[in-house]
């Protein structure tokens, strides 16, 4: 069973492999062509970004294959023979917090590198060692209070509640949405600051449009995202009273009001067509077929892997085989999440002007560094959101000609061309 279960992960991890090498190659090849939607020069950074990102990714998939068959080879049964660990509760919980604590300090390179060098390099990175010290103290402090209660309550089921992947899958499922509730009002304060959007034109027109599609939200706020990232974000969260839409203080500097509302509309869309519960709902289907999988896996292979059939390496192996889970899953979940982008882009034209939201995702893509094109095996395998030339394409605009006047006007950010290119 073992050797299937390493085979199986070998196959993923090729996969994955390849679909980087490919996209490395394409665009290597491509930010040498024609740029589009930004000048030739941003169009190649953004090219040399896009590739060094994917060589980060790709290293880090070779590495998380090492840890996968050091893991299952001879990870579980150090971890578990150096803490001396039981069938209790208590060191179930312990060994989970091993297993996380080892996973963090491996990925801890790749993710230093990404925002102190990659990121600082393109001009993205704007958080400070201490900054990043402090996010990791609390996430560590969270993650200790309340991942831990999540362990303890998930292993006590493991090992008192017969058919315990229900159970189990029961809680975390319950506990995605009630993150979904909390995030936006508790969890993610701890991090940000979030300041009401000052009155104003701006907030009448926004607080105008949520009530023409029946939204009631706990308001519209400005969020610090400067303090640590350059790019432009905005979005809408939360569930129920929580419910909130959220602007990037960097978005408020680079677009113009016009431009805001129809990136609104596009959120609104979202909220407008159930987007959220629809995602919970893949969410949903996702991880109960992980827990129907992983909680009927053979007392043999834990045997095999010199190891006791305990709750925390049963948690443990979960969370290692998910990431195949889910790779199986992941076109599918990309495929619908494009769709509703699809449709929240139509809901956001006509609520905003389609020329509105054409030149703001145009800035986005120029701000963000973002290289607008992609393998099409990236794109039908992670793509959430479809790219930009589709988008433009499918709100009727040719990107080709857009191009051919975006230069003489990026300096100052006038869109004027899209006015004209509707007659």
């Amino acid at each position: 069973m073992l050797e299937i279960i390493i085979i199986l992960f070998t196959a993923y991890t090729l996969v994955k492999i390849y679909i980087s090498i490919m996209q490395i190659g394409y665009i290597a090849d491509e930010k040498n062509t024609e740029a589009v939607l930004m000048s030739q020069s941003k169009y190649k950074t953004a090219g040399e970004y896009a590739i060094k990102k994917e060589r980060l990714s790709l290293v880090s998939t070779v590495v998380d294959y090492i840890m996968f068959v050091w893991w299952v080879t001879v990870g579980f049964s150090w971890l578990s023979t150096t803490l001396g660990t039981d069938s209790s509760v208590v060191d179930a919980v312990l060994f989970l917090f091993g297993f996380i604590a080892i996973g963090f300090i491996v990925g801890l390179p790749f993710e230093l590198y990404q925002t102190f060098e990659l990121d600082k390099e393109y001009g993205f990175t704007q958080t400070t060692p201490k900054l990043y010290f402090i996010d990791q103290v609390k996430s560590t402090v969270m993650f200790i209070i309340f991942g831990g209660a999540i362990f303890y309550v998930l292993a006590w089921i493991i090992i008192n509640v017969a058919n315990w992947w229900i159970w189990g899958f029961t809680l975390l499922f319950s506990v995605a949405v009630l993150v979904n509730v909390i995030y936006p009002t508790i969890i993610a304060p701890i991090f940000n600051k979030f300041t009401p959007l000052e009155d104003g034109e701006l907030k009448a027109d926004i607080e105008s449009m949520m009530q023409g599609v029946g939204l009631k939200s706990d308001g519209v706020f400005v969020l610090d995202a400067s303090k640590r990232d350059s790019r432009l974000n905005a979005y809408f969260g939360g569930l129920g009273k929580s419910k909130r839409v959220v602007l990037f203080d960097t978005l408020m500097e680079k677009l113009t009001n016009k431009e805001l509302l129809a990136v609104l509309g596009h959120e609104l869309g979202h909220f407008s067509h159930g987007d959220i519960w629809k995602n919970i709902g893949m969410m949903g289907l996702l991880l109960f077929s992980a827990f129907f999988l992983l909680g009927n896996l053979p007392e043999a292979l834990f045997f095999e892997m010199g190891v006791e059939m305990k709750a925390g390496v049963e948690v443990a192996m979960m969370m290692l085989l998910v990431a195949l889970i889910g790779f199986v899953f992941t076109p599918i979940m990309s495929f619908v999440s494009r769709h509703n982008e699809y449709a929240a882009d139509e809901f956001g034209s006509e609520l905003g002007g389609k020329e509105n939201l054409v030149s703001a995702l145009i800035k986005l893509i120029q701000e963000n560094k973002a290289f607008p094109k992609s393998h099409p095996l990236v794109v039908f395998f992670y793509y959430t959101h479809p790219p930009v030339l589709e988008r433009l394409k499918e709100l009727g605009y040719d990107a080709s000609a857009v191009n051919e006047v975006i230069k003489p006007l990026e300096k100052d950010g006038i869109f004027s061309f899209l006015e004209e290119d509707k007659k």
